[in-house]
């Protein structure tokens, strides 16, 4: 009697053990399936608008060797907000050109949306798929706030019942209120243009936001709002935003730096 009392007590012992073991066993599964998922979202194809590939540009009037830009690469992606860095020099201006489309790469070429700036209608990209965001703004001065958002709408031959209705729903995304609309663009201060100038950008709805030192010629608590909207534009609005910049409150700002560097430092 005593021997079966012993012997069901070690069956009631293994099989504790057994479901400890089970339990360990379905635990370290769980974890490997979790660790699996974890590097498939992290390979998993990315939302790439922009891909650069070994960019190269040397003006015609240029020695051979004599590069603005060299064997630049680097990849885009929507919803996110991108810094481009580098000093004076590095061909931060030039790079921006390519992008646009306003030079040809001399070796080298930009991907946009899974198609090459080679093969696109560069007029119809520029006027349709990225908005370009100035330093100096770029506004005509004696026209009003919604005037040149209105002149960008007609420019792109956006067919719109009422544009300035438009134009005042875009000015409020930046953070502007209605009663800026009539307002002529030299009554408006540094930070009211930089943000009619990017209302001006969204008029016809890009995918991807180029600004060249926008907060340049702000003060410190503008340029923080300024950069609020562009944050917004990509991490709620799915847009890819590239801001090429000195300023190392923009860089603590965005998801991605890319540095730039010389020609003879790359050499």
């Amino acid at each position: 009697m005593a021997d079966k009392k012993k012997n069901n007590y070690v069956s009631k012992d293994n099989l504790g053990k057994n479901v400890s073991k089970n339990k360990n066993a379905k635990n370290k599964e769980d974890k490997e399936l979790k660790e699996k998922r974890e590097v498939e979202k992290d390979t998993s194809p990315k939302d790439i608008i922009l891909s650069i590939k070994n960019a190269s540009y040397r003006y015609s009037d240029a020695e051979e060797d004599e590069y603005a830009l060299k064997n630049v690469s680097f990849d885009f992606e929507s919803g996110k907000l991108y810094a481009i860095r580098g000093r004076s020099g590095t061909g931060k201006t030039t790079l921006l050109s390519l992008i646009s489309g306003l030079e040809k790469c001399t070796e080298g070429e930009i991907i946009f949306d899974g198609k090459s700036l080679k093969d696109m209608n560069l007029d119809k990209y520029r006027n349709s798929d990225i908005g370009i965001v100035f330093q100096s703004y770029n506004l005509l001065p004696f026209m009003t706030a919604s005037e040149n958002i209105i002149l960008s709408m007609d420019a792109n031959g956006l067919k719109i019942k009422n544009k300035k209705e438009k134009a005042i729903e875009l000015m409020a995304k930046v953070g502007l209120k209605a009663s800026y609309a009539n307002r002529k663009v030299l009554r408006l201060s540094g930070g009211e243009q930089q943000r009619v100038a990017i209302a001006r950008s969204l008029s016809y709805n890009p995918k991807m936001i180029i600004a060249d030192e926008p907060t340049g010629n702000l003060d410190k608590q503008t340029e923080t709002e300024i950069l609020e909207i562009f944050k917004k534009l990509a991490h709620e609005e799915n847009k890819c935003v590239i801001i090429v910049t000195h300023s190392q409150n923009v860089c603590n700002t965005v998801d991605k730096i890319y540095d730039l560097k010389k020609v003879k430092e790359i050499d």
